[in-house]
């Protein structure tokens, strides 16, 4: 990976992700799905100059899914959700992230 924002794709917030901040000091990210634990970790220390304990990643893989339009049609489209990989980042004690700043 060349820089790291081709790394990191895009925070998640998802209310789970939001308790693991305040009380574990994870942080939550969609990554690309070639990077490794040490990419994203250069890249987050990088990018907000923090110090990373701990890079855990995920994989999900796309499911099937159908068009609504047109529900009654038995002839309806299938598509595919992408799929993805999300990194988890705990961080140092005492280091924080301002992913959405207030003000």
């Amino acid at each position: 990976m060349r820089d790291i924002y081709d790394v990191i794709l895009a925070p998640v917030m998802t209310e789970k992700a939001t308790v693991d901040q305040e009380l574990q000091n994870v942080y939550t990210f969609i990554v690309h799905p070639k990077a490794n634990k040490a990419q994203i970790a250069e890249a987050v220390e990088a990018a907000w100059d923090v110090q990373v304990k701990d890079v855990r990643t995920a994989r999900y893989a796309g499911k099937a899914r159908r068009s609504l339009m047109g529900q009654m049609n038995r002839t309806a489209k299938v598509g595919r959700r992408p799929a993805f990989k999300k990194a988890m980042v705990r961080l140092a004690e005492g280091d924080h992230i301002e992913l959405y700043e207030v003000g």
